[in-house]
């Protein structure tokens, strides 16, 4: 079949789901809201968990979108066939409206489909959920499977840990049914071959998941009042599957970048294997550094800051394993990641001098950082003082410690030591330092266990009273501070409020001061939240404040703050609100700090004793 780009294939698939009926919405930025459980949106549901949860979508039941997506935990296998930090999540959902025979029709529909994507139906096989003694085997999907014109022997019936989701012991939990395209060595599929029996010749290219029972306790499932689907492929994997090729990195969406990266390398044939390894997560990282740039992240110490900085050093240590050069690079890769999604997510053109400039900052400051590190290679050669010297006290090794020290402090790769110390006549404890590599890598672990543990977003009444507050707080920012004022994240649990906003120095205590008074104002006018409607333009026109306006779609939330004499915010939110004040209790500004470049944070929580009511 002919080669189909990644362009394409995100354009039909979003014009198939507008035929039947769904709206397109834009892609959430990749820092979820108000979901302290993740650091990133790592999958196209998670921006949409309240509609999950049953309220109401401004623009209907049916959605979909190709959904900006970052995942960090498989960092390390980032340069092999199929891993990705950034990646784009293109799915489709349903609100209560249709179920297993729709979505799994249609998905046949735009695989197979000559208009579509004219997959060999042959070449596909899927799974469905196997029975176990606390939830019913999924034959309804199964049959639907076979109704639609899958091989009795294409279909896999797989556990719980293949085909079954569950948000915790007693929560809303379904089953998935996972397609497959064979990936094998020979041209079609042997015979028998399914996912269950010869698993590494099929690889999954498409989840539909059917938000279908509610687990009271162990041994109580029931029927959700309302249904929903939730779909997910990705689009890398997909351009890869069906052009026939090995690799993420040889489709279109990457080529670009590793030729430009070639370019400037100066890489052209029989490259190692540590070039084309270096290579790939060179390219990786930036096109993961541009998008979160473009949301509003820039390199820093803490949470997603963190990571960003953490990928922008990893790609200039690969590129020093390449060429020993301190020369600048990144923007050469950066113009191209740029010049490709500008088109797709319009906030990076938007923000292209910014995230060319930020991706500057940090490369100049990481390169004088390995400069110090040469330095500090140097002081411990001094410490073994001369060749001789050494050659006599028997002195002919790096501590492992050591080496590691010289990695993680001051981000010099281990390939690098070695060569300095092979030119002064000393190995590397390599053994020693793959250990405390490894000791540091089950820290690093147990950290981004909690961090990157994904979970539906927090809606409790607590939540919703902070995220509340939120706004007044942001209402009276601006005009304490001055319009200038926006939300550049949140991170809101039932304790505490966490608020980053752009301003670019110290707020005084007086300044605090005064958004207290006025939140709590607010609260105890006992206000009404009331919600409207419109489209975004409307807003826009009237001066409705919001940020991250391009995750919105074309019809948005507006919700008003009130009291009978007084209206204390308007502003755009896709979040549940509480509907009255009452009960909030008293607003204290508990810490303000600083977050960033130009970014300010404020700590905050809803304290409830006797003394407000």
């Amino acid at each position: 079949m002919p080669y189909i780009s990644s362009d394409e294939i995100r354009s039909k698939f979003l014009k198939f789901m507008e035929w039947k009926g769904h709206a397109v919405i834009p892609s959430a930025p990749v820092v979820p809201e108000n979901d302290p459980t993740v650091l990133f949106n790592t999958a196209g549901m998670q921006p949409l968990v309240p509609y999950l949860l049953w309220q109401k979508h401004p623009l209907g039941t049916r959605l979909a979108d190709s959904q900006k997506c970052i995942r960090t935990n498989d960092i390390e296998e980032v340069w092999d066939n199929s891993h990705l930090t950034f990646f784009e999540m293109l799915g489709n959902w349903s609100l209560w409206d249709y179920f297993k025979e729709d979505s799994l029709t249609w998905s046949y529909e735009f695989l197979t489909w000559s208009e579509w994507l004219g997959l060999d139906p042959n070449m596909l096989a899927v799974t469905v959920f196997e029975w176990d003694e606390d939830a019913p085997r999924d034959e309804e999907s199964a049959a639907i499977w076979r109704k639609i014109g899958i091989p009795k022997d294409r279909i896999s019936y797989l556990p719980k840990s293949e085909n079954w989701w569950a948000a915790g012991d007693t929560w809303p939990c379904w089953p998935d049914s996972e397609i497959f395209y064979w990936v094998g060595k020979t041209e079609v599929p042997t015979e028998w071959s399914n996912v269950e029996n010869d698993e590494e010749n099929w690889m999954e290219i498409w989840n539909n998941v059917f938000m279908e029972f509610n687990r009271i306790d162990e041994n109580t499932l029931k029927n959700l009042p309302a249904q929903n689907v939730d779909t997910g492929m990705g689009l890398e994997r997909i351009t890869t599957v069906i052009n026939g090729y090995t690799s993420v990195y040889h489709t279109d969406i990457f080529q670009e970048y590793i030729k430009a990266a070639e370019r400037i390398l100066d890489l052209w044939e029989d490259q190692t294997i540590e070039q084309w390894v270096s290579i790939r997560i060179i390219v990786d990282h930036i096109r993961c550094g541009v998008v979160m740039i473009s949301d509003g992240i820039i390199p820093s110490n803490v949470d997603q800051w963190y990571v960003l900085r953490k990928l922008i050093r990893r790609a200039i240590r690969q590129w020093y394993k390449i060429l020993w050069e301190n020369r600048e690079f990144i923007w050469i890769i950066a113009s191209e990641v740029i010049s490709k999604l500008w088109e797709v997510y319009p906030n990076i053109s938007q923000n292209a001098s910014n995230i060319l400039l930020e991706l500057q900052k940090e490369e100049r400051q990481f390169l004088e950082t390995l400069e110090k590190g040469l330095k500090e290679f140097e002081k411990l050669l001094d410490g073994f003082q001369t060749a001789f010297e050494r050659s006599w006290k028997k002195v002919t090794q790096i501590a492992g410690t050591k080496a590691f020290k010289l990695y993680d402090t001051y981000g010099f790769p281990i390939e690098l030591t070695e060569d300095l110390a092979e030119e002064n006549w000393l190995t590397v404890d390599r053994e020693g330092f793959e250990k405390a590599f490894e000791e540091h890598k089950a820290l690093s672990r147990k950290w981004a266990e909690q961090k990157f543990k994904w979970g539906l977003a927090d809606a409790s009444e607590a939540t919703t009273e902070l995220h509340t507050a939120t706004h007044l707080m942001l209402a009276w920012l601006r005009k304490v501070l001055w319009d200038h004022v926006f939300q550049k994240g949140s991170n809101i649990t039932a304790e505490r409020l966490r608020f980053d906003f752009s301003h670019d120095e110290k707020v005084t205590r007086e300044q605090l001061d005064e958004v207290e008074a006025f939140v709590n104002q607010a609260i105890a006018s006992k206000m009404r939240v009331s919600v409207e409607e419109m489209p975004k333009q409307t807003a826009l026109d009237i001066g409705v404040v919001g940020s991250f306006w391009e995750k919105y779609p074309d019809t948005v939330k507006v919700y008003t703050m009130q009291s009978d004499s007084e209206v204390f915010s308007v502003e755009l939110c896709g979040w549940p609100h509480v509907e009255s004040s009452e009960w909030m209790g008293r607003f204290k500004i508990k810490k303000e700090e600083a977050s960033s470049r130009w970014v300010r944070r404020i700590k905050a929580v809803l304290i409830k004793d006797e003394s407000w009511q």
